[in-house]
């Protein structure tokens, strides 16, 4: 008997640490290479895994939508178990439910929220080593969301796209970006239509140096202004990005 063909929209959760990125690569183990191998295992082939976006090596995600289409030969809650039971630790389907055939996972995206840890101390902490970027420098909390206050709405993010990118287009919305602390911890929400390449990595360093008082933030239009990557700040590294939410 022959299964129908089901399209599933599955929820995953990952500590990027070990990994790749998202993508599978001909180096490294991702992520994608993981679910694809355990969803293999339950068709008897290989199926595609489609992730809303790719995530660049050590970058975390909570909630990362992915579908993947295939004649499953059981019910959603039993592929959920199924799933998890043939994945690592530090990967999790947190959900698993069949959808409309015609769902995809990127181009139904409508906002998407990323958040960045920074443990800003002099000392470093073990417990936030590989969810959060260590800044010993004082940070000036105003400053830097007097800068993350000019990127809110509509742009073109052309400074803040990393390098070797094949995408054209370079406007995007954002529509939140919120800074908040808690003692040593920073964290950097950031909630838009769309990112460019390494676009929230390179919006935190820029902060950062707004907050480490190396740039002004009124300098901030002036950067976007410039569509130029030179003028913003540095890459923050991977690992205190999370993508959190994505909405459909």
């Amino acid at each position: 008997m022959k299964h129908p063909l089901r399209n599933v929209l599955l929820i995953v959760e990952y500590d990027g640490t070990n990994y790749c990125g998202w993508q599978s690569q001909a180096k490294g183990v991702s992520i994608q290479s993981l679910i694809e191998k355990a969803i293999g295992k339950i068709l008897g082939k290989r199926s595609p895994a489609l992730a809303s976006g790719r995530t660049d090596a050590g970058v975390h995600a909570h909630a990362q939508p992915v579908n993947v289409r295939g004649h499953f030969p059981m019910d959603d809650a039993t592929l959920l178990r199924a799933l998890n039971s043939m994945l690592p630790p530090d990967i999790a389907i947190k959900s698993a439910l069949t959808v409309a055939p015609d769902f995809h996972a990127i181009r139904n995206a409508k906002w998407k929220t990323y958040r960045y840890q920074i443990w800003n101390s002099t000392e470093k902490s073990a417990l936030n080593a590989r969810t959060a970027w260590h800044v010993v420098s004082p940070l000036n909390l105003a400053a830097m969301k007097k800068g993350a206050a000019a990127m809110v709405g509509k742009h073109d993010f052309s400074s803040f796209q990393g390098a070797h990118s094949s995408i054209k287009g370079t406007v995007r919305t954002i529509i939140s970006l919120e800074i908040k602390r808690r003692d040593e911890l920073m964290t950097v929400e950031v909630t838009a239509n769309g990112f460019l390449k390494q676009m929230v990595r390179n919006i935190v360093g820029t902060l950062v140096e707004m907050g480490r008082g190396r740039m002004e933030p009124e300098r901030m239009k002036e950067i976007i202004s410039a569509k130029d990557r030179t003028k913003a700040g540095p890459t923050a590294p991977p690992q205190g990005l999370f993508l959190v939410n994505v909405e459909y």
